[in-house]
């Protein structure tokens, strides 16, 4: 990234250039990121394909002010990061389901070392911290969106925990980018993936979350107050520019059967 688009990318999530990388801009960097850059994956639902490299990424999350998913928003996020002078690796997950965790390269997580020690930043996992977890910390550490816990497991991996349940597991290993091009090709056309089979859209805001799944808005609040209505079919794409600043041409759909980037009408 040059310093055009690293520029570009600050102002996209409401954030000045750190003086230096160290931990406490990371946190401002991570929170920023939560508020500005909805975790979404209406791409799948629109035919767009979704490309893990530099520019196809700039382009849908700085430039048409998209979001994404954990492949798009932490792939973007590490490339910010490391522009700005941070050391990154990125990590392999498999996010917990009922059946325990989930397919190789399920999800993608960043290890970020400061001055001060190492973090895992997560910008891509929906409801998760707001602010980095101490990497080498196996102690409770609080946050506004609960209480967290890296655990070690028998076989060297580590759970994340959020309030005692586990969220998802953790290789230590650092992985190149290019090897998440399967788990994120998986979770755009399997039956069995939940991005599939639903929509969703969903932003950390400054009192709450806000979250548009298919027509079903809800609008969390600090007390934990929540608010939630339907959609009205014409009232859809202006609740995507309300409450995400995402412009769509025309209602994303789930259906049966897409090919991604094949540009099919719902």
């Amino acid at each position: 990234m040059d310093t055009t688009a690293v520029d570009a990318y600050l102002d996209r999530i409401g954030a000045a250039r750190p003086a230096a990388p160290d931990a406490d801009a990371l946190r401002a960097l991570h929170l920023g990121h939560l508020r500005a850059v909805p975790f979404e994956n209406l791409s799948i639902h629109l035919g767009e394909e979704i490309v893990l490299a530099e520019k196809p990424l700039l382009d849908k999350i700085v430039g048409a002010r998209r979001g994404g998913f954990c492949y798009e928003l932490n792939g973007a996020f590490a490339m910010l990061l490391r522009a700005l002078g941070y050391e990154v690796e990125l990590l392999a997950g498999r996010v917990f389901g009922p059946d325990g965790p989930g397919i190789p390269y399920d999800h993608l997580a960043l290890r970020v070392r400061t001055p001060s020690g190492p973090w895992l930043a997560d910008v891509g996992f929906g409801r998760n911290s707001h602010l980095p977890l101490r990497w080498d910390s196996r102690a409770e550490q609080s946050d506004p969106a609960g209480e967290f816990r890296i655990e070690e497991t028998a076989e060297g991996d580590l759970d994340v925990l959020r309030d005692g349940t586990p969220q998802y597991r953790l290789e230590r290993r650092p992985r190149a980018y290019a090897e998440f091009e399967v788990g994120c090709w998986w979770h755009q056309t399997s039956p069995k993936s939940h991005f599939t089979q639903s929509l969703v859209c969903s932003r950390l805001t400054e009192t709450g979350r806000v979250t548009l799944s298919g027509r079903t808005l809800v609008i969390t609040g600090a007390d934990g107050a929540r608010e939630e209505r339907q959609v009205e079919e014409g009232e859809v794409l202006a609740a995507y520019r309300e409450h995400f600043g995402i412009v769509l041409e025309r209602e994303p759909v789930v259906a049966k059967g897409r090919v991604p980037g094949a540009g099919a009408q719902p």
